[in-house]
């Protein structure tokens, strides 16, 4: 077992049962010739390459915790970086990928794109990230695990991260055959701080450094309730770079300037959240000190509906924000339990209310639901109204590697060994912490 928290932690048994509930989404919704993950668990549903990447990373999480077999983890991770080195790389509309990215979505069985979806620049770099944490966890001289290394080497090697870039200094968010490059572009505070990271890491394509800065170049500073703070609406962007990278007291050039790093801003926008919840400007039901967490989810709509005189307007998989939505009602407890690291001081207590009060964690069914809507009316009669029927591997992984992050700093302390994650955190211009 890690060194962690655990023995002087009354909230054990709750992150245990969270943790191991959410890590059987991955025993359960994969194709285990592939090691491909459902994206959702809704029958007949596409692999996720995101799903997969946190998957990766959340093997090692269940070794350490006795959930998981190190051979059985080993088996898993081999097959999975097997499949990804061998899935056909082309400009073919039904290729796994191209120029060492990949399509976001993939066909369970075949690996092969669906959808007419993206080649994903955001959604490879997770999956790439999920790897290189796997090469550093499975460091034996085994035959299996001297493979696993060379495999996530030649993976993460293998992306042209200047080609992604198309012409200018940030990288686009993708690519597909019909249409070429996406219009759209990583500029401004998100979750690409991981993609430029590894982008800028690569011994092979790297990124300049005038791809970060040109990154930042559109942050939005804001004093929001009195805090100041790098804003971002929804918690997700605020928790995935955080997924792999310990951003704790380290700075780049922005976080210099303004005296905190990224993991204090987090922080910062989880306090922000519940403070939200408890203002409930728009005065939806249940939201309060104890309930709380908008973020990028699923949701009952979109419809519009009349309820006690009010006109309200529902949507479905939507980047929900605070403060400025959009916001319908719909909260997300696995965004909560993600933001553990940040501020247990105010996770704890909701994810025991969400636990005890509102009975979202069945064991049965990967932990926490998703998501739940109190205000919209459900002909289940179920007294927390609308809830989501299904689950997600990008939450289920976010859950499991923030919570162990949070006990005992595992995926954290592989990633700061990783010489890819280092060298590039420096060629962006990071310094301090455990850099020096």
């Amino acid at each position: 077992m890690p060194n962690s928290k655990d023995a002087n932690d009354p909230d054990n048994a709750l992150l245990d049962r969270v943790q191991k509930c959410s890590f059987d989404y991955f025993l359960n919704e994969v194709n285990p010739a592939n090691g491909l993950i459902a994206d959702k668990s809704r029958d007949g549903w596409p692999a996720s390459i995101a799903a997969v990447g946190l998957a990766l990373a959340a093997y090692p999480a269940a070794v350490e915790r006795g959930y998981w077999e190190r051979h059985e983890a080993v088996e898993r991770t081999l097959t999975t970086l097997r499949f990804f080195a061998r899935a056909r790389q082309g400009a073919e509309a039904d290729a796994s990928g191209y120029k060492g990215f990949f399509y976001h979505w993939l066909e369970m069985e075949s690996g092969k794109r669906v959808w007419k979806c993206e080649l994903s620049t955001v959604d490879s770099a997770l999956l790439f990230a999920g790897a290189l944490c796997a090469a550093q966890y499975f460091d034996r001289d085994s035959a299996e695990e001297t493979e696993i290394r060379a495999l996530a080497d030649k993976l993460y090697r293998r992306a042209d991260w200047q080609w992604a870039q198309n012409g200018e200094a940030t990288v686009t968010h993708g690519w597909k055959p019909e249409t070429k490059f996406i219009k759209y572009r990583w500029r401004g505070y998100d979750e690409a701080i991981l993609l430029y990271v590894l982008g800028l890491g690569s011994p092979t394509f790297p990124l300049p450094p005038e791809s970060y800065a040109a990154f930042c170049e559109t942050y939005r500073w804001k004093k929001i309730y009195g805090t100041e703070l790098l804003y971002a609406g929804p918690l997700f962007i605020h928790q995935l770079s955080h997924v792999w990278i310990d951003l704790r007291e380290i700075q780049d050039d922005f976080m210099r300037h303004r005296g905190l790093d990224y993991f204090e801003n987090s922080r910062r926008a989880t306090y922000l959240q519940q403070e939200y919840a408890i203002r409930n400007p728009r005065q939806f039901p249940m939201y309060g000190e104890l309930c709380w967490g908008l973020t990028a989810s699923d949701g009952p709509g979109p419809t519009t509906l009349q309820i006690d005189g009010i006109k309200r307007k529902f949507f479905d998989y939507r980047a929900r924000g605070v403060p400025y939505g959009p916001d319908d009602g719909t909260l997300a407890p696995w965004a909560v339990a993600a933001s553990l690291p940040f501020a247990p001081e105010i996770v704890l207590p909701t994810l025991r209310y969400f636990s005890e009060s509102v009975e979202l964690v069945q064991d049965e069914d990967y932990g926490f639901k998703a998501t739940f809507n109190p205000l919209f009316p459900h002909e289940s009669g179920n007294p927390f109204g609308w809830v989501s029927p299904w689950n997600y591997g990008i939450n289920q992984g976010s859950i499991v590697v923030m919570i162990e992050n949070f006990r005992s700093d595992l995926v954290w302390g592989l990633m700061r060994n990783c010489p890819y994650v280092v060298n590039g955190l420096r060629r962006a211009g990071f310094q301090g912490g455990w850099l020096d």
